[in-house]
């Protein structure tokens, strides 16, 4: 029998937290840890986050230094954009014409050359000295990512505020830290499928998945739109929800509508659409996202992974080289590989010209990140190591002026010589894209005002 308590924790499951429904924390007899919605906070912007997660590496996309020594310089060639004097890879010729619609932030740094603090920091603008690498699980005290903090900035709408494809960060059942809400509690949690977190344990979605639906290749929308039929089979189907309150009711009447079914059916695009995006899990992920963000979504995070067939998940921007996935022989042949730069180049060019033809990029921005670089110096496989010194990130939309450079670094990309950018700074530039103030508060459970980003935004992006 499922009681009304179980059936509340299910509903956090889910990632219901996300629709930031009024007095959900009230119903579970805890007061709210926010304050109404700050001055200076606006609702008309939206995200589109791209979390290449592992650390592409800066000198082999974004900061090619062909004039490098050997053992450093990149096996691949500049080529020019359509804004003169800009350079990407050969690799990425697709997005190398849309150079007009792309700010690329060279100066990003910070000490760390570990990928669980790194994310962490990236994603909440906190240094956690506490994580317990690698079981850094998540937890309640966490301090609340980007995403959650965008939905406890945002007034309840028909469709949930964040949502993570195709999963969060995380492997071998760890769901990273700085992935959800922490102390803001479930409601403010992505709607997301989290990992099991043991082995032989089922997803944690609020009840079993299809036994038709492939685990080992969990598309986002088919395993999403499971979570959506199976809670509605569910709730229709067991007395023991009807005691619950309104905001419970409203917050499922949300996630089971039509408008919502809708965004996931990206079956409804034209084939050329979506053979432009690219046919994979990347291109189907990153067309889901636009018709998110079309549906009233206002964050949507695209996380970069390779599940293989045995359902290993793997952060294939981690071009150590060496490793036991497809290409995966050297750093270069990974970067070739479907699952790096092809994909990417894409699928990214199609979401940058897809919002710009229907009038989204103005007030959507677009941001492609990772929780760090590579080292300058090639390793044996000639792949590079975790370097947090040196990267780049690059932004797009909402008032950004695309076709420019900021920050400059020195002649092996090892560290910024001009203009340094701290993932703090980062997060108060996306803040400001999104018309939030970095200074803007919330309280946590305690009643403590907290600032929701220590950094300074780079106004000179916009």
């Amino acid at each position: 029998m499922l009681n009304r308590r179980d059936a509340m924790v299910r509903l956090g499951q889910a990632g219901l937290g996300a629709l930031t429904l009024p007095g959900l924390l009230e119903a579970q007899g805890h007061p709210s840890p926010l304050t109404p919605l700050p001055q200076g906070a606006r609702g008309n912007k939206s995200c589109i986050l791209l979390y290449l997660w592992g650390g592409p590496p800066q000198q082999d996309m974004w900061d090619m230094k062909p004039d490098a020594p050997e053992g450093i310089r990149s096996a691949f060639q500049p080529i020019q954009t359509t804004i003169p004097g800009m350079q990407l890879c050969d690799h990425l010729p697709m997005l190398a014409r849309c150079a007009d619609k792309l700010a690329l932030v060279r100066s990003v740094t910070h000490p760390s050359t570990v990928h669980e603090p790194s994310v962490y920091r990236t994603l909440t603008g906190k240094i956690n000295n506490t994580l317990v690498v690698p079981r850094n699980q998540r937890s309640r005290r966490d301090f609340p990512n980007f995403a959650s903090m965008i939905s406890a900035l945002t007034p309840p709408g028909a469709m949930p505020t964040t949502v993570t494809i195709p999963k969060p960060i995380g492997h071998n059942g760890v769901t990273y830290a700085g992935t959800y809400s922490g102390w803001l509690g479930p409601r403010h949690d992505p709607m997301e499928i989290r990992e099991a977190p043991n082995a032989n344990d089922r997803y944690a979605t609020p009840v079993e998945l299809a036994p038709d639906l492939p685990t080992t290749r969990l598309h986002a929308r088919r395993g999403l739109l499971n979570v959506i039929d199976d809670t509605e089979r569910h709730f229709q189907g067991n007395r023991a929800t009807e005691g619950l309150s309104s905001y419970h009711e409203q917050a499922y009447r949300m996630l089971t509508s039509p408008g919502a079914r809708r965004a996931f059916a990206i079956d409804q695009e034209p084939g050329w659409l979506r053979d432009r995006y690219g046919r994979n899990e990347y291109g189907e992920s990153f067309l889901l996202a636009r018709r998110l963000i079309e549906s009233g979504v206002r964050l949507v995070s695209v996380i970069w992974m390779y599940v293989s067939p045995s359902g290993v998940v793997s952060n294939v921007w981690d071009t150590h080289g060496g490793v036991g996935i497809p290409d995966g022989q050297t750093g270069w042949s990974m970067l070739r590989a479907f699952y790096c730069l092809p994909s990417l180049d894409r699928a990214y060019s199609a979401l940058l010209e897809d919002l710009d033809v229907r009038g989204l990029l103005d007030d959507t921005l677009v941001v492609a990140m990772g929780e760090f670089g590579r080292t300058p110096r090639l390793n044996p496989q000639q792949g590079r190591e975790h370097w947090g010194p040196s990267y780049t990130v690059a932004f797009s939309g909402a008032g950004v002026r695309g076709g420019q450079v900021y920050g400059r670094t020195d002649r092996i990309c090892a560290y910024p010589t001009e203009n340094p950018v701290s993932p703090e700074d980062i997060l108060a530039t996306m803040y400001h894209g999104l018309g939030i103030r970095p200074d803007a508060e919330v309280h946590d459970r305690e009643g403590r005002p907290v600032r929701v980003c220590d950094g300074q935004a780079v106004t000179a992006l916009f």
